[in-house]
């Protein structure tokens, strides 16, 4: 039994903050603000000016690419390409695997304003085949060894410039499908233990991975489910394959599909390809919508009436639009009181979606990361969106119509950090759409484990709950707003117990995964 005695932020419906917390054998047993006699004596914690708070949710993370990019070479914070590729060509040495891979090229963060090409990437690698991935997860440019390898049905695919050894859109994924194939499992295996950790370092102790990423065979998606339900700790993991085939979905007998690549509807906006109702500013364009209305929607009706939980990567207002209307088309053909259905980021909705989204009760996995972006900064929003740069992830429209959202990272996209979507969300440029610190906290923990159903044993801090905790390093409800993200995690607790970093071997890690029964 434990006691903690202090700032006890329980993220329950009333938002309540109590003094007293009992754990026992990882049960909370008791919140309160008076201590019952029964406990009186037992080993007390005292958070003096720390906090105690629900572990944080990760609704949106591509869990595979996180733990590769993870360990390969992270170029986010370079300030110019000649430092870029200065970076490159000291880590290549050091980088196992048949590619190398770097992750975060920004052009909007280097002083050059452009990315690297493949005559760049050739004068740092040599033979040595190197993709290197633009920040927002898009797109990439290889150097001339790794397009070599590449097979030959990937060059007449859309995105695919080998002038500029830029991969964007279908060839994109395509490109990242074949060197995701060419990891070994132990590699990743070993990687994916790595990238627990550091979720959990960030008081993260349930991730919602969007698998399918072009391992033979969906290799990636029995993967991520061995190493979840292998993880120590009491790490929990919720997956969704990424793909319109229900079938495959059937067959590993997941309740839930969707996510990115194959169930993306549109691009991004650093790629501009985001789908809009209006063109980008200066051009005729208005993004790609990977689909027609009519696929996403058949799409929709047939997982709606398996049972499944969708969710859908929606960006610009067009590919928003498909979205919130074929999970309307699928709930007026199928009804389904508690389907808990996505849309995933949404950062341009329309009225029309939100009223759907509203009245059918369709939640948002968001990235309040995106709101400050520094790889995606405002001024570069601002000369592609014009005025609508301005009604980009308006957290309080949703959060007033009662439309539930919920706190990822898109993770190798953007760090894992929960408080930094605290912060981001408590201080949003537009200073209407900002959240209370309250509203900020909720969303990164009850909401998160709501999402997938855990929120009968999960996501607050309250009797007969799992002690899944996080002490953090002062209180956020007293911190200056502007100052919450300097908060750090001093400690995840998981099951009451202080989360150990993953110390069992790769193997054995896949075995008890294989034969293990929890939930996933």
């Amino acid at each position: 039994m434990k006691i903690y005695h202090g700032n006890i932020i329980t993220c329950d419906e009333q938002n309540r903050v109590f003094e007293y917390l009992v754990e026992e054998n990882g049960m909370i047993t008791f919140v309160g603000n008076a201590l019952p006699e029964k406990y009186h004596g037992g080993f007390v914690k005292e958070l003096g000016r720390q906090a105690l708070t629900p572990s944080f949710a990760d609704t949106h993370l591509h869990f595979a690419s996180m733990s590769l990019f993870h360990s390969g070479i992270n170029v986010m914070d370079v300030s110019s390409n000649e430092e870029m590729k200065e970076k490159l060509k000291q880590a290549l040495p050091g980088i196992k695997g048949k590619v190398a891979i770097a992750f975060g090229a920004s052009p909007h963060s280097v002083k050059e304003r452009t990315l690297l090409s493949a005559t760049d990437l050739d004068e740092v690698s040599g033979s040595r085949p190197i993709m290197v991935v633009k920040y927002d997860g898009h797109a990439c440019i290889i150097n001339t060894a790794l397009m070599n390898m590449l097979p030959p049905k990937i060059k007449s695919l859309r995105g695919y410039n080998p002038e500029t050894g830029e991969m964007n859109q279908e060839a994109f994924f395509a490109a990242t499908d074949y060197v995701t194939g060419t990891v070994s499992i132990w590699e990743l295996v070993k990687s994916m233990q790595k990238a627990i950790d550091y979720m959990a370092s960030k008081g993260i102790g349930m991730m919602h991975t969007v698998s399918g990423v072009g391992f033979p065979k969906d290799l990636d998606v029995d993967l991520e489910r061995y190493v979840g339900r292998g993880a120590e700790g009491g790490f929990q993991t919720r997956l969704f394959l990424q793909t319109m085939d229900t079938e495959k979905v059937r067959k590993r007998r997941l309740p839930r599909i969707g996510g990115c690549f194959a169930t993306a509807l549109d691009g991004c906006f650093g790629s501009m390809d985001a789908a809009l109702t209006k063109a980008y500013e200066g051009t005729e364009q208005k993004g790609v919508l990977y689909y027609t209305d009519e696929e996403v929607i058949n799409f929709c009706k047939k997982a709606n009436r398996l049972g499944l939980q969708i969710e859908m990567h929606a960006i610009g207002d067009a590919a928003f639009n498909q979205a919130s209307k074929a999970l309307k088309a699928a709930l007026d053909d199928f009804p389904r009181e508690d389907h808990r259905h996505g849309i995933i980021h949404a950062c341009l909705p329309t009225k029309e979606g939100l009223e759907i989204c509203k009245e059918y009760h369709i939640h948002i996995p968001l990235q309040t990361s995106f709101i400050i972006w520094p790889q995606e900064p405002d001024r570069y929003l601002r000369s592609i969106l014009g005025p609508r740069e301005a009604e980009l992830n308006p957290l309080r429209s949703f959060a007033d119509r009662g439309i539930i959202i919920s706190a990822g990272s898109d993770s190798p996209c953007t760090d894992p950090d929960p408080m930094l979507w605290i912060h981001n969300a408590c201080n949003h440029p537009v200073k209407k759409q900002a959240l209370t610190v309250e509203e900020a906290l909720r969303m990164s923990t009850y909401w998160g484990y709501w999402t997938s159903f855990d929120e009968e044993r999960r996501g607050s801090l309250e009797k007969n709950k799992i002690a899944d905790m996080v002490i953090l390093s002062e209180n956020p409800l007293t911190k200056e707003k502007e100052k919450l993200k300097d908060i750090e995690v001093k400690q995840l607790i998981l099951g009451g117990r202080p989360y150990e970093k993953q110390k069992q071997s790769w193997r054995r890690m896949l075995v008890r995964g294989i034969f293990s029964r929890k939930k996933i």
